[in-house]
């Protein structure tokens, strides 16, 4: 084993990170250390007293979560989970995951995510659920952990208006925010005002206007390595019941439209600028297309669905067809709006 610095080490002024690339490079490098059988583990799980370690940096060990019971689509193979009780610790054990040379990856709700069947060598920061959103005036501070579902009806209640339509979509908040998520005209983006973060680059908190960070389709200028701690919201003022009218109407809409009631990671596809994915996909006939356990929804053909135990690399292979016939059939290539991992 490799010599790493001791948990003291880190009070020590850190050297400038490697880059997340140079990480995982050299992640790959040594994996042959940390298989055991067909499965990964992080590095960190070969240390003695790691759990203990790590709830000195306000955190909590999960060795070997599987990640199909962390995500929407319900697939994915193990890695370590670090769940963080104490945000404002976040520099000091991003700095303990960098003295071990650790990459490592945010996870929020998991309702945009696909994840290989062998797991992942990464560790995985999960921020823990539990703090309360923050009200003045039209302004709201919701935590990155939080619910959107529940942080959209708790500003409802509030005579606050803005997010209607985005009730429905499954996650968190800073899930919303960092894919810039949008349902029904309305999208994250129109409503944050800033940002609270912790930069993986320079370990630490900043706050952020978005001014300086702005928004784009299913994008945002955040990198990989930030951890989202918090979103500021500027939301109009609206009469609850007309709030709740409009989420209804909502909910009615994606109700008769998506597969609510499925396994699945939402829309796989982006739109292409001007045209509708999912129209496409129906247009050539793929609903109920199936690979292995995963089938194209017939509710929405831009979703695909886990409908009998479905492996990553049975939603993988059905994601490749329907590339290759969009591409054959209109000369556009798909990009992928689902976040995938693979080892």
């Amino acid at each position: 084993m490799e010599t790493r610095c001791k948990m003291n080490s880190c009070d020590r002024k850190p050297s400038a990170p490697p880059s997340l690339a140079e990480w995982r490079a050299g992640a790959v490098g040594r994996l042959a250390s940390i298989r055991s059988g067909p499965k990964l583990m992080s590095l960190l799980a070969q240390e003695p007293g790691i759990r203990e370690r790590v709830a000195a940096h306000g955190a909590e060990w999960f060795p070997g979560e599987r990640l199909s019971q962390h995500t929407s689509l319900g697939v994915g193979g193990p890695a370590d989970i670090i769940r963080v009780h104490d945000a404002a610790r976040l520099p000091e054990l991003v700095a303990y995951l960098y003295g071990f040379g650790v990459p490592w990856r945010v996870l929020g709700g998991g309702s945009n995510l696909l994840v290989a069947d062998a797991g992942l060598p990464d560790v995985l920061l999960q921020l823990a659920r539990g703090e309360a959103m923050a009200f003045a005036g039209n302004r709201v501070v919701a935590p990155a952990a939080a619910n959107l579902g529940t942080a959209v009806l708790e500003c409802a209640k509030r005579n606050l208006g803005g997010m209607e339509g985005l009730i429905g979509v499954p996650g968190t908040v800073g899930g919303a925010l960092r894919m810039n998520a949008g349902a029904y005209g309305i999208e994250m983006g129109d409503v944050v005002r800033a940002v609270t973060l912790c930069r993986g680059a320079t370990r630490l908190i900043e706050s952020v206007r978005m001014e300086n960070a702005p928004f784009e389709y299913r994008h945002t200028s955040f990198s990989s390595q930030d951890v989202l701690i918090s979103a500021t919201l500027e939301l109009p003022d609206c009469p609850y019941a007309v709030i709740l009218e409009r989420i209804k109407q909502c909910n009615r809409k994606r109700r008769a439209s998506q597969p609510m009631w499925e396994k699945s990671a939402g829309c796989i596809f982006k739109n292409p600028p001007g045209r509708s994915t999912g129209k496409m996909i129906d247009e050539l006939g793929l609903k109920g297309t199936r690979v292995g356990g995963a089938v194209v929804s017939e509710r929405h053909a831009n979703f695909i669905v886990n409908r009998y135990h479905a492996t990553a690399a049975d939603v993988l292979r059905l994601m490749d067809f329907i590339r290759e016939r969009v591409l054959k059939s209109y000369g556009l290539e798909l990009e992928e709006e689902v976040i995938v991992w693979k080892e």
